[in-house]
């Protein structure tokens, strides 16, 4: 059997096509993928003594994220420690290496779950598992990169899209099982970690078997590809982005550029990580008695599909424009997306606690979330003008005693206005001053009107059809 996984049985002959390549190396990140998928286990392995509700010696949410985090650490150390063996033992003995380590991961757990051993979790998903997805993890990448020197970006997308897309397939199939699974006694979660240790490991033994290295001194025609142009004389080669420069890994690692580039991904995946561990208790937390465990589970393949074709195009946009300007894409648009998804979340509380202060009659309260909302909308969400900044401005300049409790711009996507809180018996005079102050500023009128707070869209009358 030792002979069958070496390196030298698997070289491929001549003839042999490149793309029966990328079909292993799917089935491998496809499988491992399922670690973007745990969260669809927390909830449920905190009743697993109460059933229907976390009971006293269930484990609480803090214990179980350290299983996650565990498998986490391991995959990079593993990843690290495991490189160079992988690079002398070859794909498919490393890959057979990473599916009994993911394999027996969910197995050692499943045992935990039995017993209510907490350290077994820890062990098996936690360190065992983790070893499978650092060696799961390097392995296609590794392989696809050799076989695709000409589209490294695409090959390495390729590779971790599966990474990425495992939870599409992992957490629906993890809550069906569990449904399956589940009785008056049990969550279901034991047999589902069988059930799911079984399938990943036939999956990624049989990813293992099928590949195959490219023959010593393998090489790809890079393609002549000719850019548009009015003439034949104008039309220009475009040189494909394939280095002939080689930094062996002792030097490269002690590079700055190394260094740079392991912080920004470092940075990256915590941040992302950070949101896929708690996906799902997370969302049935913040939509409480809305979102059922199966929606949460469809939100979490969400999260995955959008992951995996984030994976796939960037890489294989990197092969075109080269990576340095990637990386400058992703540091422009990482910012200015993370305000705006800032804006989202914080504009829903200001929302809930504005309904609340308005039906209880705090005008004061009220007004300030307004004011906060407009703050949010120009910096964060950036749809403000100066215009609007003006009125809002001169409203609080206005203030309390003057009848003016808050106000928020509205209506950006088609020029806007700007929504005063005012006390009623003094509307006229808090019109005419913002009229005559915003002329005075911009030169130009205003036009103001009154209107009542309603009780805003409901069912006025059911009919029956």
């Amino acid at each position: 059997m030792a002979g069958f996984l070496t390196r030298e049985r698997i070289v491929a002959g001549p003839g042999f096509n490149r793309w029966l390549v990328p079909p292993a190396a799917l089935a491998i990140h496809l499988s491992i993928g399922q670690a973007y998928a745990f969260s669809v286990f927390k909830l449920p392995l905190t009743k697993v003594i109460g059933i229907s509700q976390p009971a006293p010696g269930d484990w609480s949410q803090p214990e179980l994220a350290w299983i996650f985090t565990i498998a986490i650490v391991f995959l990079g150390l593993s990843a690290a420690l495991f490189g160079r063996w992988l690079e002398r033992a070859g794909p498919r003995k490393s890959g057979a290496v990473a599916a009994v380590c993911w394999g027996a991961g969910f197995l050692v757990s499943a045992a935990g779950v039995r017993l209510h051993n907490i350290w077994l979790l820890y062990l098996g998903y936690g360190v065992l598992g983790g070893c499978g997805l650092g060696l799961g993890y390097i392995t296609p990448v590794s392989t696809l990169i050799k076989w695709f020197p000409d589209r490294r970006g695409m090959a390495t997308g390729m590779a971790i899209m599966g990474f990425g897309g495992g939870a599409m397939i992992g957490a629906p199939l993890a809550d069906l099982l569990m449904k399956h699974y589940a009785t008056p006694t049990s969550v279901g979660v034991a047999q589902t970690f069988v059930t799911m240790g079984l399938i990943y490991f036939v999956a990624m033994t049989a990813g293992a078997f099928l590949f195959r290295v490219p023959p010593p001194g393998f090489t790809v025609p890079p393609p002549v590809r000719r850019n548009r142009a009015l003439t034949v004389e104008h039309a220009t080669l475009r040189p494909p982005l394939i280095t002939l420069r080689h930094v062996h890994v002792d030097v490269a690692w002690k590079t700055p550029q190394f260094g740079l580039l392991w912080a920004v991904l470092f940075l990256n995946v915590s941040a992302g990580i950070g949101i896929l561990e708690q996906a799902s208790p997370m969302i049935q937390e913040m939509f409480k008695g809305r979102v059922t465990a199966s929606a949460a589970a469809g939100f979490v393949g969400l999260l995955s599909l959008f992951n995996m074709a984030g994976r796939f195009s960037w890489s294989s946009l990197s092969d075109r424009i080269g990576r340095k300007r990637t990386y400058g894409v992703f540091f422009t648009l990482g910012p200015l997306l993370y305000r705006r998804a800032r804006h989202v979340v914080t504009e829903n509380a200001r929302t809930r606690a504005a309904a609340e202060a308005l039906a209880g009659g705090d005008w004061r309260g009220a007004g300030a979330l307004m004011y906060e909302s407009h703050r949010s909308l120009r910096d964060d969400f950036e749809v403000s003008s100066p215009e609007l900044d003006t009125l809002v401005e001169l409203a609080r300049d206005i203030g309390e005693a003057g009848g003016v409790f808050g106000a928020r711009m509205t209506g950006g996507g088609f020029g806007g206005c700007t929504v005063t809180l005012a006390a009623a018996d003094r509307v006229a005079d808090i019109g005419e001053r913002l009229a005559r102050e915003y002329q005075r500023r911009h030169e130009r009128g205003l036009t103001w009107f009154v209107s009542r707070p309603a009780r805003g869209a409901h069912i006025v009358e059911e009919t029956a059809v």
